[in-house]
C-alpha cells in the first residue's frame, strides 16, 4: 500500500508540474503548431505531415510526434490545449514506465527516486509541456527500455520484439537519433539473457527485423508514393524521406555540413513584446566535445546530476563485478549506463545541428543510474570504500550545482549556498556515521536538498515562463541560438500572440487577420517560409502557404507551379517577409516585379489577384 502511494504521489506530482498553467505557452513552437492545424484539415496532410493543408511541404521531421497532436485537434477542436496536453500526458506515463524498469531490478526505493529525478529534470519539464518531437521520443524509447528489462528477465522472445518496435516508431518521431540507444538495448540483453548465446543473437536479429518494419512501412510509403501527389519532403535535397534520414537529421547532425542551418532570426513583428531573442553565442548548444553537456549552453537543461550517475555506474559495476551473468541488476546497469554514456559521446561530438533540448533523451538514464546507484550504495554503506564514494558524490553533486547556479547569479543568488550547505552537511554525516532517527532525517533533507533544489528552482522557473521558438532553454536562458525566446516570469499584458492577458501582436494584426479570413481561395496568402507561414495562419484560422518550407530553403514550390496556382486564383495575397536568405527567392523576387505592395498591419502584402498596371 505505501509503495503504491508512493508511485500515485510521483504520477500526481509530475501531472501537476507538467500541466500547470500549460495553456500560457500559447502555441508553443507555431512551426509545428501551423502543421497540426493542417494536418487536422486534410487527411493527406496528416500522413505525410505537412505544414499546409495544400500539402506544399512537408516538416522536416517525420510526423509521428505531430499525429498525436492532430488527432487530438481533430477530437477536441484546435487550441495550445489540445496541443499541449497530449505531450504532458506522455511525460508522465514515461515517468511511470521508468519507475517501473527501476522498480523490477532495484526496489520500490530505487524507482521512486528515479522517477523524481527524471521528473524534476529541467530540460524534460521544459520538453514535455512544449510541442516538439522529442516528447514522443523519450516516452517510446523509455517503453522500449522497459520492454528490453522484462525481455532479459526470462529471455522473452516477445518482449524484445516489442521493445525493436518501440525503437522502430520512435524513429518516425526524429528518425535516426531514436537508435543511439539501440546497443545499451542490446548489450544488455546479449549480456544477460537466461539462455544461450546463439539464441541470444537471432532474437536480437528478430528485434532488430522489427525496428525495420516498424519504422519502415511510413518510409516506404512516402519513398513509393508519386512525388506529384505528395508534399515535397521538407528538409531533404532529392524529395525523399531516405534523403532526409541519411542527410539533414542523420549524418548531417554528426559530421555538420549539408542542408538546414540554424534557425532563422523571427521576422519582424514575430517576437511578442517583452520577449527577448538570445545571440548564437558558441553555436549550436556550445563547442562540440567532452565538455559541451557540462558547458553554459547545456549544462543547465540536464547535468546536475550527471557527474553523479557516471560516479555510481562505475561503483555499481565495480560492486556487481563478481555476480551472475544473468544478474538483473547489472543487466540494468548495462542498460542504463550504456544509454547514458552513448547519447552523451553522441551529443557531445556531433558537429552539425545540436539544440540543447536535444538532452532530454539523456534525462531518463542519468535518473535511473541515480535511483538504482545511490540506493545499493545505501544499502552497503557500512563498507568504508562504498561510504567514502557516497560522500564524494553528495559532496561533488552539491558543488556542481552551486557552479550552474552561480551562472545566473541573479536568479535565486541565496540558493548556491544553501545547496552547498547541505551537500556539507550531508557528507559529514556519511562520514561521522551517526545514525540515530533524527540524524538520519537531517542526513536525509540534506542529500535531497544538495541534490534536488538546484534542477526544482529550473524546474519551477520553466513552468512560470513563457518559450516561443524552435530552440526553447529550461530554467533561466543561459544562451540559447537565434529563434529561441524566453519570456520570463511575471507575463503580463502582451506575453505573445493571442495569448492569455494579452492583446494581438503584430503577427496577428487585426487588420491583416482580417484580410486572410476574407480572401477566400485556398491558400489565403503565401510567405517566405513555413516558419513564417505558420503564425498567420494560426492567428487567421486559414491555410498559408509557407514558400521553401521551414527556413525558406526547399524547392517547393516551384516558381512555375506557384504562378499557375496564382493564375488559377488559389493564392490571394503574398506577405512579404524582406530581404535576406528566405526573402530574395524567385518566387519574392516574381511577386515584387508584377504586383504592387501595400502595408497591412505593418506588413507588406501584395494582392496577387491585381496584377500591376
Amino acid at each position: 500500500m505505501r509503495n503504491r502511494l508512493g508511485l500515485a504521489t510521483l504520477l500526481a506530482g509530475t501531472a501537476l508540474l507538467y500541466l500547470w498553467d500549460l495553456g500560457a505557452e500559447d502555441w508553443a513552437n507555431t512551426y509545428y503548431s501551423g502543421a497540426v492545424r493542417a494536418m487536422s484539415q486534410n487527411w493527406t496532410a496528416f500522413f505525410f505531415g505537412s505544414t499546409d493543408a495544400g500539402g506544399t511541404v512537408t516538416v522536416d521531421k517525420p510526423p509521428a510526434a505531430l499525429w498525436v497532436m492532430a488527432l487530438s485537434a481533430r477530437i477536441f477542436g484546435l487550441s495550445s490545449w489540445s496541443v499541449l496536453v497530449p505531450q504532458a500526458l506522455m511525460g508522465v506515463a514515461a515517468v511511470a514506465l521508468l519507475h517501473a524498469s527501476v522498480r523490477r531490478v532495484a526496489g520500490p526505493g530505487a524507482a521512486l527516486l528515479a522517477g523524481a529525478a527524471f521528473a524534476l529534470t529541467p530540460v524534460a519539464v521544459l520538453m514535455f509541456r512544449y510541442n516538439n518531437p522529442d516528447a514522443l521520443l523519450v516516452l517510446l524509447l523509455v517503453a522500449a527500455a522497459y520492454a528490453t528489462v522484462r525481455a532479459t528477465e526470462r529471455a522473452s522472445t516477445r518482449w524484445l520484439v516489442l521493445a525493436g518496435a518501440l525503437v522502430g516508431v520512435a524513429f518516425l518521431a526524429k528518425m535516426l537519433q531514436a537508435f543511439v540507444v539501440l546497443p545499451a538495448l542490446a548489450l544488455a540483453y546479449l549480456v544477460a539473457a537466461p539462455t544461450g548465446v546463439w539464441r541470444r543473437v537471432r532474437r536480437l536479429l528478430a528485434a532488430g527485423l522489427a525496428v525495420v518494419v516498424a519504422a519502415g512501412w511510413w518510409v516506404a510509403l512516402a519513398e513509393l508514393w508519386p512525388a506529384s501527389s505528395r508534399p515535397y519532403i521538407g528538409g531533404s535535397e532529392t524529395n525523399s524521406v531516405l534523403d532526409l534520414t541519411f542527410g539533414y537529421n542523420g549524418l548531417g547532425r554528426i559530421f555538420g555540413g549539408g542542408r538546414g542551418g540554424p534557425r532563422p532570426e523571427p521576422p519582424p513583428g514575430e517576437v511578442p513584446p517583452g520577449a527577448v531573442v538570445v545571440g548564437p553565442g558558441d553555436g549550436f548548444g556550445g563547442a562540440a566535445g567532452w565538455s559541451r553537456p557540462f558547458g553554459e549552453q547545456v549544462g543547465g537543461q540536464v547535468s546536475w546530476l550527471l557527474p553523479a550517475a557516471l560516479v555510481l555506474l562505475v561503483a555499481c559495476l565495480v560492486l556487481t563485478r563478481r555476480a551472475a551473468r544473468t544478474d538483473r541488476l547489472r543487466a540494468s546497469l548495462l542498460l542504463w549506463g550504456g544509454w547514458t554514456v552513448v547519447t552523451a559521446a553522441v551529443f557531445s561530438f556531433a558537429q552539425g545541428i545540436f539544440h540543447p533540448y536535444y538532452t532530454v533523451a539523456l534525462a531518463p538514464g542519468v535518473a535511473a543510474l541515480v535511483g538504482i546507484g545511490a540506493t545499493m550504495l545505501w544499502r552497503l554503506r557500512a563498507a568504508w570504500p562504498v561510504r567514502l564514494t557516497l560522500v564524494v558524490t553528495v559532496a561533488g553533486t552539491a558543488a556542481w550545482a552551486a557552479v550552474l547556479l552561480s551562472r545566473t547569479p541573479e536568479f535565486v543568488p541565496w540558493l548556491r549556498w544553501v545547496v552547498v550547505a547541505a551537500g556539507a552537511v550531508a557528507a559529514l554525516a556519511l562520514v561521522a556515521e551517526v545514525w540515530t532517527r533524527r540524524a538520519a532525517v537531517v542526513a536525509a533533507l540534506a542529500v535531497v536538498v544538495a541534490a534536488a533544489a538546484g534542477p526544482a528552482a529550473y524546474a519551477a522557473d520553466t513552468i512560470t515562463s513563457t518559450h516561443r521558438g524552435g530552440n526553447p532553454t529550461a530554467g533561466p536562458a543561459t544562451g540559447a541560438e537565434p529563434g529561441g525566446v524566453h519570456i520570463g516570469p511575471g507575463r503580463g499584458p502582451g506575453a505573445g500572440p493571442d495569448g492569455p492577458g494579452g492583446g494581438p501582436g503584430p503577427a496577428s494584426d487585426p487588420e491583416l487577420v482580417g484580410l486572410l479570413r476574407g480572401a477566400g481561395t485556398t491558400w489565403s496568402a503565401a510567405t517566405t517560409s513555413a516558419s513564417a507561414g505558420a503564425g498567420l495562419a494560426l492567428a487567421s484560422g486559414t491555410d498559408v502557404m509557407g514558400i521553401g518550407g521551414f527556413n525558406g530553403g526547399d524547392p517547393a514550390p516551384t516558381p512555375e507551379r506557384f504562378r499557375e496556382l496564382v493564375a488559377a486564383g488559389e493564392v490571394r495575397y503574398f506577405v512579404d517577409g524582406g530581404s535576406g536568405p528566405r526573402g530574395d527567392s524567385e518566387i519574392a523576387t516574381w511577386v515584387r516585379e508584377h504586383f504592387t505592395p501595400t502595408t497591412v498591419g505593418g506588413r507588406t502584402v501584395y494582392d496577387l489577384s491585381r496584377p500591376a498596371a
